[in-house]
C-alpha cells in the first residue's frame, strides 16, 4: 500500500485531510466562492481554522449558501438572529463585519466585473509558486498580502488584516504553500 505525501498539518483528521486534499491551494475564480472563504476567514480571527471548517456547514446555512447579494441586505433582525445561531461564531462584530463585507465586495464588483478580476489582479492572474520544504519557512503574512490588506480596508472591509489576507491568498490558490514534496504541490 502506497502511503500518499501531504502536508503535515492536517495531520489524521479526515475533515482537515479532505480540506487540504480537495481545497486548499486550488485556484479559485468564482466570486460566490471567494466570498466564502473571505467570510469564514474573517470568523476565524483569534480562532483556529479548524473550528470554521467544523462549522462550515452551519455557516452555510446561517449565511444563506454565502449568497453575498443577500447578506449585503441583512438588518439589525437578521444580525440577532444569528447572535442566537449556536452552530456558527456569535460574534456581533465579526457577524457585522460579514454584512459590511459583503456590501464592498458587491461595490469591487461593480467597479471590476468580477471580486476574481479584482483580487487575482494583485498577482497578475497566476499563482505565485512558492518551495517552502518544512512548515516553518511558510509566511503569516507577507509585503502583498500587506498590500491587499490595506486595499480593502481602504475599500470598506473589515477583519481584512494581513494574515487573514495571506490565508485567503493560500486557501484559494493565489499562492501555492503545499509544501514540495506535497503530492498537492505539483497541481496547485
Amino acid at each position: 500500500m502506497q502511503t500518499i505525501n501531504r502536508c503535515p498539518w492536517p495531520g489524521s483528521d479526515k475533515l482537515y485531510i479532505k480540506y487540504h486534499d480537495k481545497e486548499w491551494g486550488v485556484p479559485v475564480h468564482s466570486d460566490k466562492k471567494l466570498f466564502e472563504f473571505l467570510l469564514l476567514e474573517g470568523f476565524q480571527a483569534g480562532l483556529s481554522w479548524r473550528t470554521i471548517l467544523y462549522k462550515r456547514q452551519n455557516f452555510r446555512k446561517a449565511f444563506d449558501n454565502f449568497d453575498f447579494n443577500k447578506v449585503a441586505k441583512y438588518d439589525k433582525r437578521k444580525i440577532n438572529s444569528l447572535m442566537k445561531d449556536a452552530g456558527i461564531i456569535r460574534n456581533k462584530l465579526k457577524i457585522e463585519s460579514a454584512v459590511t463585507n459583503a456590501k464592498a465586495f458587491i461595490k469591487i464588483r461593480k467597479e471590476f466585473g468580477t471580486f476574481d478580476k479584482y483580487i487575482w489582479g494583485f498577482v497578475d492572474g497566476k499563482p505565485i509558486k512558492n518551495k517552502f520544504k518544512s512548515l516553518k519557512e511558510i509566511p503569516a503574512r507577507t509585503e502583498l498580502s500587506d498590500l491587499i490588506s490595506k486595499d480593502l480596508k481602504q475599500r470598506g472591509f473589515n477583519f481584512v488584516g494581513s494574515t487573514i489576507i495571506y490565508a485567503h491568498m493560500q486557501a484559494t490558490g493565489m499562492v501555492n504553500d503545499h509544501l514540495v514534496d506535497c503530492f498537492k504541490y505539483a497541481d496547485c
